[in-house]
């Protein structure tokens, strides 16, 4: 754990002008696993994908998954030394990494990802969802036509292109995980938009799960709390960052790395009989 960031202790200011922000302004850094995350080989011989994978709880989740024994595609938006920081850690675990530049609202961006993973690893195995947008309003009269549908087309649309393509070429045993949110079961009125997103995100997992089941490819989601990533500084006030995490019960925000393991678990053999879960992943705050 950071040591700014401890429990009741205040996040120091740091706006951020660009959205999902950067890495390296943050302080303090974010602890993605590089220096404590060890693998085991759960995934080995795997290939996955990972949306907004350059950065946070994408980020943790590559280094782990390449530590695992997987070989990862990282499609992001255009955050290109975030990019080439997380395919540096996967090669440094002796995976190979693919980097994929886009906007995923773009239709047929959804589908050039998924045809890049295939060409690149010749399959695919796991696909983790976890690109995201969003962006704090004071009222429901801030949020513009084109804020609402920005937030939609990323978190949601995109999410469904990208899995429809995927499943064309996952094989039973496949995993399908979907980072949903805290904001699923207790939405935030600051964040209208995009809690109504993480909403829709759980139902679909719940959904798919069912309609995949025989076919033998799982379908997961996991729901982090308030987790310490580039999308808090560049997206929330400063009042909000500084006060960031004191609101679940162990008082801090969690670090990506603490949010990784349950997307080990649900890519692996492991979770062979668990399809249509919710991993919640709080800081205590119940999900139930």
């Amino acid at each position: 754990m950071n040591d700014t960031q401890q429990k009741g202790q205040s996040t120091p200011a740091q706006p951020q002008d660009q959205v999902p922000g950067r890495t390296e302004p943050m302080h303090p850094k974010p602890d993605h696993g590089e220096q404590s995350y060890h693998g085991s080989g759960r995934l080995a011989g795997k290939a996955a994908i990972i949306t907004g994978g350059d950065s946070g709880i994408g980020r943790a989740v590559a280094i782990a998954f390449a530590r695992e024994g997987a070989n990862v595609l990282i499609a992001y938006l255009n955050e290109d030394d975030d990019a080439r920081e997380t395919a540096r850690w996967i090669e440094e675990a002796g995976r190979k990494a693919v980097l994929v530049r886009g906007d995923i609202t773009d239709k047929m961006h959804c589908d050039e990802i998924v045809e890049r993973a295939v060409r690149e690893f010749g399959k695919l195995d796991v696909l983790v969802n976890n690109a995201a947008y969003q962006m704090t309003y004071p009222s429901i009269e801030a949020i513009s036509d084109d804020e609402w549908d920005r937030t939609f087309d990323t978190n949601i649309s995109a999410m469904f292109r990208i899995t429809r393509a995927a499943v064309r070429h996952m094989k039973a045993g496949g995993s399908i995980i979907n980072t949903a949110s805290i904001n699923a079961d207790k939405p935030n009125p600051g964040l209208l938009a995009y809690a109504a997103t993480k909403g829709a995100i759980q139902n679909f997992t719940a959904g798919l799960a069912q309609a995949l089941a025989e076919r033998g490819i799982r379908v997961n989601c996991v729901a982090p709390g308030p987790i310490w990533t580039p999308l808090i500084p560049s997206t929330m006030p400063e009042d909000k960052v500084k006060e960031f995490g004191k609101q679940v019960p162990m008082k801090r925000p969690g670090q990506p790395v603490e949010v990784a393991p349950p997307y080990v678990m649900l890519a692996s053999d492991e979770a062979s009989y668990i399809s249509g879960a919710t991993v919640a992943v709080t800081g205590g705050a119940p999900m139930l």
